[in-house]
């Protein structure tokens, strides 16, 4: 893939970012503890490429997504966005911002209103931020429509007469209204057949290169964000455990729970398969509410010491551009 190295830098940099829901009890609603979804997470995105966000289900990649654009507003840390820390807007200005990030939902069935037809779906980011109306709109909608290969013509249906994979690029042309410089996907693609799946990935790929678009691309399947990033993201229980190149990451992995992770994907040879060193996983993952202390991946990690329940790990660079929070992963470095 020739893929694009963000000339001008970090689009968006996200630092220390903590998103906790609390958690409350009792008839007077007393808050008791919080959810730790996000604690901690730091990361850049550069002008133009795709960063990749893995995980189990559940470890906080859809709330991070969320935070970024501010549809949860943050416990701590800061958003730059463009040069603009978003967690300092609110109202108007924070509305201003929003047209240059977009999101892609994960489930195309639930992210477009059964009572709205294509064209009132796609066109209503226009209306809402007062960019055009009537017959521009209109005129802007099938365009739309015909960037992510769909008949113009269709805008006058409705969401239930279309299958997943059409469903899933209505909501890409929806992101594509307002011509942003962001668009998180958050798991595009998960919920549809894997047949389909490809085209949407191939779609995200050709529309990246037409309108110089930049991707946090959020998902679980690894060979997938392998095929579509430039650099992938690691996170387990609201922390990012290691950053790395794309080709670097998959190659040479240095956190245990990287190893483990890609140890589960399928490889097609049986003979090669056979022979490669698999990482089980014991026990469960801990509850985002009351994780362990020192390092998350402690209670589930196959080298853990002492050390490990003690202090967090600082997320380091061990390799120019290889980040990793673990005390012990020189002893993987190649």
């Amino acid at each position: 893939m020739s893929k694009k190295n963000g000339k001008n830098g970090a689009l968006l940099q996200v630092n220390d970012l903590v998103m906790h829901f609390p958690i409350y009890r009792g008839v007077i609603r007393r808050q008791v503890g919080a959810v730790r979804a996000v604690d901690g997470v730091s990361f850049d995105v550069k002008r133009g490429e795709t960063l990749g966000l893995v995980g189990e289900s559940g470890c906080g990649k859809t709330t991070t997504g969320r935070t970024i654009l501010q549809l949860y507003r943050p416990t701590a840390g800061s958003v730059v966005f463009d040069g603009v820390d978003l967690v300092a807007l609110k109202g108007e200005q924070l509305r201003k911002m929003r047209r240059k990030m977009q999101m892609i939902f994960q489930d195309p069935y639930a992210s477009l209103n059964p009572r709205m037809t294509v064209g009132e779906i796609v066109g209503e980011p226009l209306e809402v931020h007062h960019v055009s109306k009537g017959k521009a709109t209109r005129e802007r909608v099938r365009e739309l429509l015909s960037v992510v290969k769909m008949n113009p013509s269709f805008s006058d249906r409705y969401p239930h007469e279309f299958s997943g994979g059409q469903r899933q690029r209505i909501g890409v042309a929806r992101a594509l209204a307002l011509n942003p410089s962001l668009i998180i996907c958050d798991e595009p693609i998960s919920a549809l057949d894997v047949s389909i799946q490809a085209q949407v990935v191939n779609l995200l790929e050709e529309l990246q290169a037409k309108f110089n678009l930049t991707y946090l691309f959020i998902a679980h399947d690894l060979s997938m964000v392998r095929h579509i990033s430039d650099r992938v993201a690691v996170m387990y229980l609201g922390v990012i455990m290691e950053l790395a190149d794309r080709n670097e990451i998959y190659e040479n992995p240095l956190h245990p729970y990287t190893q483990a992770l890609l140890s589960a994907i399928p490889i097609p040879d049986p003979v090669v398969d056979a022979k490669r060193k698999r990482t089980i996983l014991k026990g469960d993952v801990p509850s985002p509410a009351n994780p362990p202390s020192g390092c998350r991946f402690r209670t589930r990690c196959p080298i853990a010491e002492a050390l490990c329940a003690e202090e967090r790990p600082e997320f380091r660079e061990l390799k120019p551009g290889h980040f990793v929070a673990c005390h012990f992963a020189d002893q993987f470095v190649q």
